[in-house]
């Protein structure tokens, strides 16, 4: 599946949109929100992986600020760097980077039908800021541990959302999670997932420290099933 680099301008510089398209050349666009670690190996697998559902896939890097290009594997030591790096993250503008993010994935030529976003931890949050900044016909956080802090922003999202975490997450507690689903409990559009035995980071098969086959696999079949029917390609 060929991949290139995009820049998005805005107006303090300009960063990368890593680009992945389908053999088909052509389908709905998925923004691919990284973690803390950045736009390395798992994210280009994930981009991969929905790239051959039929989607145009791009992942910006969300560091650019700070660190440009930051892409690690998870190791303890990456932990404390990521955080690090992480903390002078400006979640206002990078939320702004998103919106022209999505604006340039969307006049990509490639991009046909609707346009969603699927974040994953730091970018499971993401993904939900942007969903009520602006409509998305698809969003997906997995994990976002700023979700819980932020369920006001649930009246803005006017597109659906399916929310995964995992029960026993030491970064967020179960409480935590069952408030969000006392939340989104009745609300059309909204779903959530918990796979109770899932920890943190659990579908991050290139980092052994966090992944989890049972919850990663059960996870990722609800999003496949969920993408196909909020945004199908036209093979599916």
């Amino acid at each position: 599946m060929p991949t290139r680099t995009e820049t998005v301008t805005v107006d303090d510089g300009g960063f990368a949109l890593h680009v992945r398209t389908p053999a088909s050349g052509t389908g709905p666009g998925l923004l691919l929100i990284q973690e803390i670690f950045g736009v390395g190996e798992y994210l280009r697998e994930v981009a991969a992986d929905l790239a051959a559902l039929g989607y145009v896939v791009a992942a910006p890097d969300m560091f650019w600020r700070i660190r440009p290009g930051w892409a690690v594997e998870a190791t303890e030591e990456t932990v404390r760097q990521s955080m690090r790096i992480s903390s002078r993250f400006d979640e206002a503008k990078g939320v702004d980077d998103l919106v022209a993010s999505l604006a340039r994935l969307r006049d990509l030529p490639e991009v046909s039908g609707g346009t969603g976003a699927l974040g994953f931890c730091f970018g499971g949050t993401l993904a939900y800021l942007l969903a009520a900044r602006t409509r998305l016909d698809a969003t997906v956080s997995f994990y976002g541990s700023g979700v819980p802090g932020r369920l006001d922003l649930l009246d803005r999202i006017r597109g659906p959302v399916q929310f995964h975490f995992g029960g026993s997450d030491p970064f967020i507690e179960r409480g935590q999670v069952a408030e969000v689903e006392r939340a989104v409990d009745g609300r059309p559009g909204f779903e959530i997932h918990v796979q109770e035995d899932g920890g943190h980071a659990f579908h991050n098969r290139t980092a052994p420290m966090f992944y989890q086959p049972g919850p990663a696999e059960r996870a990722w079949a609800l999003t496949e099933t969920y993408l196909a029917e909020k945004l199908p390609t036209s093979g599916r």
